[in-house]
């Protein structure tokens, strides 16, 4: 399916404007949304592609910079030290409240959409994994997929590093599909065991990958990508979409 890719939108949230970058399939009509977050990066050329792989399959895809009151619009951080020490610096500097408030600024920007069916879905890697766990507390997230989602077993995420993601999980009504790397040194497998014990205990619908993969294995830039891993647990993700949510109705 043929897209588009260059548009974005500053949506407004109590915390500021977020540029919000939208790829979206090119031909009329009405698509489910999703939204998806970044890793730490924000919208890198990496995240970029993979957004754009997912329009293709039929969705409007909103793509939230999730640092916005700190950085320029636009901003995208390095995949070095100094890019990775300013991520996670300001992962722990940004108010839980502000994570919360870009979520339901994006999901009521593509609910309101004349090109979006209404239903609504979320992804996201590494940080963004823990952000659209977080996003799937809204009830309108009918299905989530979190890749390697970081600090969920540990409640580290944001100013504080005292969040309630697991204590909120309960709040999760929707589908989740959880991929976990089994050589990722940033998630134990006592702190897959954590989010799994308490998935099972809050009732939650969902289904479990563990793989051999390091931590950033779906990213197609650096040493540790795994083109195998990511074609087959992409495929997973996009299977999961259509049918949590849908098709699109294309002319």
């Amino acid at each position: 399916m043929i897209i588009t890719d260059n548009e974005f939108v500053d949506l407004p949230t109590p915390y500021g404007p977020m540029r919000t970058h939208i790829f979206r399939p090119k031909a009329a009509g009405k698509y489910p949304g999703i939204v998806f977050y970044s890793e730490i990066f924000q919208v890198t050329g990496p995240i970029r592609r993979m957004a754009s792989q997912i329009a293709g399959q039929g969705y409007i895809v909103a793509v939230p910079e999730v640092y916005h009151e700190f950085e320029p619009a636009g901003t995208v951080l390095a995949y070095d030290q100094a890019g990775s020490d300013r991520g996670n610096a300001l992962k722990t500097t940004k108010e839980l409240a502000s994570f919360d408030a870009d979520a339901k600024a994006a999901l009521d920007y593509l609910a309101s959409r004349p090109d979006c069916t209404g239903r609504l879905g979320a992804m996201g890697i590494c940080l963004g994994g823990h952000l659209a766990y977080r996003a799937a507390m809204d009830p309108r997230v009918r299905g989530t997929v979190c890749f390697y989602a970081t600090d969920i077993h540990k409640g580290s995420l944001a100013k504080g590093m005292n969040d309630d993601s697991l204590a909120r999980t309960g709040d999760i009504k929707g589908e989740l599909m959880m991929v976990w790397g089994r050589q990722d040194p940033h998630i134990s497998l006592e702190g897959r065991m954590t989010v799994l014990n308490r998935l099972n205990e809050a009732g939650v619908t969902f289904n479990w990958h563990e793989v051999n993969g390091a931590h950033a294995f779906l990213r197609d830039e650096g040493p540790r990508y795994d083109p195998q891993l990511a074609h087959a647990l992409l495929g997973l993700a996009y299977t999961f979409f259509h049918r949590r949510l849908g098709m699109g109705d294309d002319e």
